[in-house]
């Protein structure tokens, strides 16, 4: 899908995930709007480690919930998580990796590319 939104490479932003569907927009891709308070931004690759954090934050992202075509999250999964989450999640040593061609540029706002590249996918 064609984006005129930029990654923290500051090339054209890439698809994160078409499986699952991911991106705030479920365009697949990490982009961002006046609507997404939550700064769904972050491609990241879900980690054990990762989805149990998230669960224990109160962000379960491993249980399905098909009202709303989640289909839940396994380790290995890109999906596009809030800025930050993952800081939160860097700052406690379980940040997963960053796919950063599929992060979107609005994340360096919270965190410095040096850290996400010593996280790169």
């Amino acid at each position: 899908m064609p984006t005129t939104a930029r990654n923290v490479l500051n090339t054209p932003l890439e698809p994160c995930s078409m499986d699952p569907v991911t991106g705030f927009y479920r365009d697949g891709c990490c982009n961002t709007g006046a609507g997404d308070t939550g700064l769904h931004t972050v491609c990241a690759v879900m980690t054990t480690g990762f989805l149990a954090f998230s669960a224990s934050r109160g962000n379960d992202l491993s249980t399905p919930f098909p009202a709303f075509g989640f289909p839940g999250l396994k380790a290995g999964d890109r999906w596009c998580v809030c800025a930050a989450r993952w800081v939160e999640a860097f700052e406690a040593g379980v940040a997963p990796p960053v796919v950063l061609e599929s992060t979107h540029i609005s994340v360096l706002e919270f965190v410095d590319l040096e850290d996400l590249k010593r996280h790169e996918a």
